[in-house]
């Protein structure tokens, strides 16, 4: 039993033996093959070092490479700029140097030019001194030679001296005749326009109003409206007078200014015709009928130009002679006599051997300055030079309009071709041409008058300028300050202004609210 126990304990003593050597082989393979694991990670870990340490090297020195490339291309530029402005300052040096040098110079040369005159005076002075002592002596000697005394000798030498300017007076005359035949084609000209220029034209009255004819005597009824707001808005949108009187079936328009007679025409007749007469209605009219007004300005003004054969003409010099059409000249109509002294000037034009088609064309645009869009002092012949001369004429056409009544000086053969055309077209007597102009400038001083005060916005004289009709803004003039300007402007008037009778200053001032029912 003893044995039995004692066997199963070496048993047990030689395995636990046994386990523990084989799980220390086992554990001492394990450390082995982990040792080797750790020597493969750090040699990894070593190289992959490395590597980034060689690829990180090189990043840098790539980067140091650019930014020394770039600092020195900046040296480079500062040392290039530094260079340009030090040879620009050593050219500047030299200039300034080389300019002291010539002006140190040019200054001794003047100092010895100066010696150098002082000594040629010096010896001038001297020889003319001898110079009048031989003068002296020699007339001395002549006189004892000749037996004649100085003033006798004169005498004799002035007789001689007439003879022979005689003589030659007599030839440069001759030559003078033989010039003037040669040249008395040009002469000619020059005699035909002189003599064209006494002729004068038979003149007409020029007048101010315009008769507009009713179908019956009813309608002048709707055209004053109530309490005559429609006369009125007709008169403030047109400023033209209406004269309703007792005249059957027709109303008088007058105006100094024949295109507001025509608008205030042609919107009367649309008014009649379409037979709602009212404030808005006449406004909307009346700047309709403007607007077709000057389109139809344009047109006639296009068509003359095409029927007179003028090219090349600037739109808005055709404007201003389609104007013509609605503007008189002493009782002619002032387009009309325009194409008269045009076709003229044409005619005389190639009857002379000039240019034609510049004639008629400085012959239509001789008056542009009669339809200013501007009020200006400056007179009408003046103001169209200025006009062509802005608009690119012909400089010939330019001082032929200017010069056509003499105010400038004429500068080219055409010039009095025009200034004749226009008198064997319309003469004007100098005495009412003065009285019309200072008609026409009172007018339109009186508007401009009262144009210059605030808040007004039209002003229109009528009835020949024996009224003046003030249109102001209702949101910047009360009814209070309507009284106020009223009398401010007859005051000015008085004060400012000469003028035959009295003038009747009217202040209109109408407050409108309008809104549109949709």
């Amino acid at each position: 039993m003893i044995m039995t126990i004692v066997g199963i304990l070496v048993a047990l003593v030689v395995g636990i033996f046994g386990g523990k050597v084989l799980f220390a082989k086992n554990t001492q393979g394990r450390i082995e093959e982990a040792e080797q694991q750790a020597k493969k990670i750090v040699s990894d870990a070593t190289t992959a070092a490395e590597n980034m340490k060689k690829e990180k090297l090189l990043e840098a020195k790539e980067k140091f490479v650019q930014l020394k490339a770039e600092h020195d291309k900046e040296v480079l530029e500062k040392n290039r700029r530094v260079n340009d402005t030090e040879s620009r300052i050593k050219q500047k040096e030299q200039s300034i140097n080389q300019k002291l040098e010539n002006l140190d110079k040019q200054a001794k040369d003047n100092d010895a030019i100066k010696e150098n005159l002082n000594r040629q005076i010096e010896v001038v002075n001297l020889k003319r001194t001898e110079l009048e002592k031989h003068q002296e002596e020699h007339i001395r000697r002549l006189e004892k030679i000749a037996g004649l005394t100085a003033e006798e000798a004169k005498s004799q030498l002035v007789e001689s001296l007439r003879q022979e300017a005689q003589t030659r007076a007599l030839a440069i005359q001759q030559e003078i005749i033989d010039d003037a035949k040669q040249r008395a084609n040009k002469e000619a000209r020059k005699i035909i326009i002189q003599s064209i220029q006494r002729t004068a034209a038979e003149q007409a009255i020029e007048n101010s109003i315009t008769v507009f004819n009713l179908e019956s005597d009813e309608i002048k009824g709707q055209i004053i409206g109530r309490e005559g707001r429609n006369i009125r808005a007709i008169e403030a949108a047109t400023g033209v007078d209406l004269i309703v009187d007792d005249t059957p079936e027709a109303i008088v328009l007058s105006s100094f200014d024949p295109l507001r007679r025509e608008i205030a025409r042609l919107s009367l007749q649309r008014l009649v015709a379409d037979g709602r007469i009212h404030p808005a209605r006449i406004e909307e009219i009346v700047e309709k009928t403007r607007k077709q007004i000057e389109e139809q300005v344009m047109e006639i003004g296009e068509r003359t130009v095409i029927e007179l054969g003028i090219h090349g003409l600037h739109k808005e010099l055709v404007r201003i002679v389609g104007k013509m059409r609605f503007r008189s000249s002493y009782g002619q109509n002032l387009l009309m006599h325009s194409r008269e002294v045009a076709n003229l000037c044409g005619i005389m034009a190639a009857e002379l051997g000039m240019n034609p088609k510049l004639a008629k064309r400085a012959g239509l645009l001789h008056d542009i300055g009669k339809v200013p869009d501007e009020e200006t002092e400056l007179s009408h012949a003046l103001l169209g030079m200025k006009l062509a001369e802005k608009y690119g004429e012909n400089p010939a056409v330019v001082n032929a309009i200017g010069a056509h009544h003499d105010e400038v000086e004429m500068q080219y053969v055409i010039a009095p071709i025009i200034q004749a055309c226009d008198a064997i077209s319309g003469a004007r007597p100098g005495a009412r041409r003065e009285i019309m102009q200072q008609y026409l400038q009172r007018i339109k001083d009186l508007e401009n008058l009262a144009l210059a005060y605030p808040g007004v916005e039209k002003a229109y004289a009528i009835q020949a300028g024996r009224e003046l009709r003030v249109i102001v803004e209702a949101d910047k003039v009360t009814d209070v300050d309507s009284d106020k300007l009223s009398f401010e402007i007859a005051q000015k008037i008085q004060t400012e202004m000469t003028y035959p009778g009295q003038i009747k200053v009217t202040v209109i001032r109408e407050k409108r609210a309008v809104n549109v029912a949709r």
